[in-house]
């Protein structure tokens, strides 16, 4: 292993005399101690950090966004999400390769390499996730069943996630066992709704255009639209930043070297936070023993990325896309609707086709389970976006170490909360839709550009035995120039990045 030495005073050591700590040296900061991996769990289980970007991936891209697109261009345009989805599954895996290996964020990691990477995100996290898309799309829908106006429904949302999450102990352990659930409910009333009301045929050109590769309806490419399937492509899963931030939910669940950080509280037991490390750790890459624990939690991310991430997601976009081709059957003018304008037509239009399995209660049900989304994907949200900022603070920001991390967690999380509420009612956005629409193509400048950091840390930053092999560098580097080539298209074509 690469390491250099490190000497330390050691209080209990006669004088004079010193010992070497064995550390590995990563970047321009402070070089990591090396320690010991815990032995990695059973690959197979259900429940782990992943839930978080299954949480955020079956949200509204999946839901709302994706069935909008093929009630307009058809099924066989949902070979793009194919391609979407699969790249964030790969991206989550290299993602976990750096965290796993030391404990830190992939923003520590992008600072160790250049600073400059790391404020550049500090920065977008705030651009893009001032906008609360998730929960107003599904506050809509909640008006649809009360007749609240969604305005009022996200901003009692957003206090309820503010006082959930500042009266928990441990905000990891809850918020794992409740999104769990919630994705069980939507993963199992989906499907059961989709059985009924879809056919045969509708699921196989659903199948079937999950791999008609290369279709590009000409109107998909107007200055109307192809902004929109841009950022529907970034929706293919979770978009923008919400990888990134699961380096920090990896951390925070134990897994490998995060073992050896302390885990964020909610506000009111902040006090009972231990000190944060000042920086990460690494395990020794020339131990054999060592090697056959990395190969086993390897595994357990593996089992994490394809089973629990691309087929949750993809099980649900299959569900969501049979219901838009009934829907298509019961309102034949739905697409006609949603080009002129009326891109909330598809809601009602799917909301029809559960009803015309057999009861309008059904109809209420599926924006039951559109509010349900909403709310799912702001737990994961706030959660992330608060861990992410009070990571980089905490380390990176003059004088912050004087607040504990939980501290700064509580301080990000009132203050998205409070600026969403501003946003929510004085914003400048055009309805739910239209914020919606503004989040997504932020966020795949800010995939494009993490792909590259992921290049650079995972290639530059750790030892040579545990970094990515070729082909998952070019998958990554594909992933980069996909996300910015489509963005720099639509500025250079249209001079617009949102219709």
């Amino acid at each position: 292993m690469d390491v250099t030495s490190k000497t330390s005073e050691v209080p209990e050591e006669p004088a004079g005399t010193a010992v070497t700590e064995k550390v590995w040296k990563a970047g321009r900061l402070e070089p990591m101690p090396i320690r010991k991996l815990p032995d990695a769990p059973p690959s197979m289980h259900i429940l782990g950090p992943t839930v978080f970007l299954v949480a955020l991936g079956v949200g509204m891209g999946e839901s709302y966004m994706w069935p909008r697109l093929v009630l307009v261009f058809g099924p066989d345009i949902r070979w793009l999400f194919l391609v979407g989805v699969t790249l964030q599954a790969f991206v989550l895996l290299e993602m976990a390769r750096y965290a796993m290996a030391t404990g830190e964020s992939i923003f520590f990691g992008a600072a160790r390499v250049f600073k400059p990477m790391m404020w550049f995100f500090y920065v977008a996290a705030i651009l893009i996730y001032m906008w609360p898309g998730h929960l107003s799309a599904g506050a809509a829908a909640f008006e649809e069943i009360t007749g609240i106006p969604w305005q009022v429904t996200a901003c009692v949302a957003l206090v309820f996630v503010g006082v959930l999450f500042s009266l928990l102990s441990v905000i990891y352990n809850f918020l794992e066992k409740l999104l769990g659930l919630l994705i069980g409910l939507l993963v199992v009333g989906t499907s059961v709704i989709a059985a009924i009301v879809g056919n045969w045929d509708d699921l196989g050109q659903t199948l079937q255009g999950m791999f008609a590769f290369g279709f590009f309806p000409e109107k998909a490419l107007s200055e109307a639209w192809f902004p929109i399937v841009v950022g529907s492509i970034a929706f293919a899963g979770p978009s923008g930043m919400q990888q990134m931030w699961y380096t920090l939910q990896l951390r925070d669940s134990g897994a490998a070297m995060g073992s050896h950080i302390p885990k964020i509280r909610g506000l009111r037991s902040a006090d009972q936070a231990e000190s944060m490390p000042s920086r990460g750790f690494m395990f020794d890459t020339e131990d054999p023993a060592e090697m056959q624990k990395w190969k086993g939690w390897r595994k357990w991310v593996t089992f994490d990325a394809l089973l629990l991430f691309w087929g949750i997601t993809m099980l649900v976009t299959i569900s969501f896309t049979v219901l838009a081709m009934s829907a298509a059957r019961t309102n034949p003018d739905v697409a006609s609707l949603i080009e002129g304008g009326d891109r909330d037509a598809a809601l009602s239009a799917m909301s029809d086709a559960f009803a015309s399995a057999g009861s309008p209660i059904l109809g209420t049900l599926f924006f039951a389970f559109i509010a349900l989304i909403g709310l799912n994907a702001t737990l994961g949200l706030f959660d992330s976006f608060s861990r992410g900022q009070a990571d980089m603070t905490y380390y990176f920001v003059p004088g912050a170490k004087r607040f504990s991390m939980s501290k700064l967690y509580a301080g990000f999380l009132w203050g998205v909360i409070t600026f969403g509420i501003l946003i929510l009612l004085f914003g400048p956005a055009d309805g739910p839709a239209g914020i919606l629409d503004i989040l997504a193509f932020l966020s795949t400048f800010a995939m494009g550009a993490y792909c590259i950091v992921l290049l650079l840390v995972n290639n530059k930053l750790l030892p040579k035995p545990i970094r990515p092999g070729p082909v998952r560098n070019v998958i990554i580097g594909f992933g980069a120039v996909f996300y910015l080539g489509m963005l720099f298209y639509s500025l250079i074509r249209f001079g617009v990045v949102v219709s």
